[in-house]
């Protein structure tokens, strides 16, 4: 059937129509470009970024691939470089999900973190770990397998990952303490071995940010936590381990180990335990972003709120040092947030713990993660 000009026209006005609306529903749904958030942290000197992994059907979400691009100049791997997914077996690495990540951010042009070279906690090695036979000279042989998975790991990326989460959470939450492992009890104590894959990473990634990784926070319940920080941080000073940075977790909100809590606020405690570590010349980061909505009530509208408030009381205070760098989320929307499995609401409804909803309709978390930045200062170089 031939059309006529009439309807020629009007078809492509009609085309142009349905285009425009759908870039119209294209931008409620993600934020323009000129008012992302990795823009907006860049005005700081700074970079914003997320998590993504593979097991949990986001990578392979197109949506969430774009919601990444969009928003985000740094990724990290939710799983794919811990132990348990990293080394199934003591003499055999898998790559193949991570470098998939890898790819992906090379082919946008986004800058990568490494998490984590060595997660000092028994509850999060492979099981083999903690059965494994070290022979005889038991220190040589940890130490020897330390070595040997973080210079496997630094060299095969090399300048691709520009920072890396060395050791994550070797401070005991309850008493300050340090955790013990096998590698620990082989090497008698966790000083050797921490101090061993810092030296490590140093040798092998020379030109990365080696960070020690963690949750502390202003929380009531956190002080122990905050002084067993700062000791091994003092402890790295006075040996010579090479720490650039202090990793902040950030999983803020209700129901977390000695978290932010909603409504109670220690910040006094917060300001000097920051101040310590500054002192020291560490830099900070933070490293894993979101909220827990846990004891907050069902209305949408009001937890949302909540959420956004919180977060831009915690990113106010935080952003506040000059030597505070980059900000990574961990999810960016709430479709394929760790918390929905880990730590679900009593009352079954989902969490809305990150800056876009399961829809991907931003969320006042963003919000507030833009005014944040947006009255930040500059970060020192």
């Amino acid at each position: 059937m031939r059309l006529t000009r009439r309807e020629s026209l009007a078809g492509a006005l009609g085309l142009l129509v349905m285009g425009a609306a759908a870039e119209a529903q294209r931008r409620r749904r993600f934020a323009p470009e000129l008012n992302s958030l990795w823009r907006q942290a860049r005005r700081t000197g700074r970079r914003f970024g997320s998590t993504v992994g593979i097991g949990n059907g986001a990578f392979d979400d197109p949506r969430y691939r774009r919601l990444l691009t969009t928003e985000c100049n740094v990724l990290v791997p939710e799983n794919e470089l811990k132990w348990t997914a990293l080394r199934p077996r003591p003499e055999v690495f898998t790559f193949q999900r991570f470098d998939r990540i890898m790819a992906f951010a090379q082919q946008n042009g986004l800058a990568m973190r490494g998490h984590t070279l060595l997660w000092h906690h028994p509850r999060w090695f492979p099981d083999w770990v903690a059965n494994y036979d070290f022979g005889a000279n038991r220190r040589a042989r940890a130490e020897r397998m330390i070595r040997e998975h973080v210079a496997t790991i630094c060299r095969r990326y090399g300048t691709r990952i520009h920072s890396y989460d060395v050791v994550n959470e070797a401070v005991d939450n309850n008493d300050g303490t340090l955790r013990e492992t096998a590698f620990s009890r082989a090497m008698g104590g966790a000083l050797p071995v921490l101090d061993l894959a810092f030296h490590t990473a140093r040798e092998t990634a020379p030109r990365a940010q080696l960070v020690y990784n963690d949750y502390m926070s202003w929380g009531p319940r956190a002080a122990n936590h905050r002084a067993g920080v700062l000791r091994l941080l003092e402890g790295f000073k006075r040996r010579g381990t090479p720490v650039d940075a202090l990793g902040i977790q950030a999983h803020i909100g209700g129901g977390n180990d000695d978290s932010v809590e909603f409504g109670i606020r220690q910040e006094g405690e917060w300001r000097r335990f920051l101040d310590e570590v500054t002192a020291m010349g560490y830099d900070l980061l933070v490293t894993e972003f979101d909220v827990n909505d846990n004891g907050l009530p069902g209305d949408i509208v009001r937890r949302d709120a909540e959420c956004g408030a919180l977060t831009r009381a915690y990113f106010d205070l935080i952003l506040s040092y000059p030597n505070m760098g980059d900000v990574l989320a961990w999810g960016m929307c709430d479709r394929y947030s760790w918390l929905q499995g880990f730590a679900p609401r009593s009352d079954g409804l989902p969490k809305r713990a990150c800056p876009y909803d399961a829809d991907y309709r931003a969320k006042p978390i963003r919000e507030a993660l833009l005014a944040a930045f947006g009255s930040a200062p500059p970060r020192r170089a």
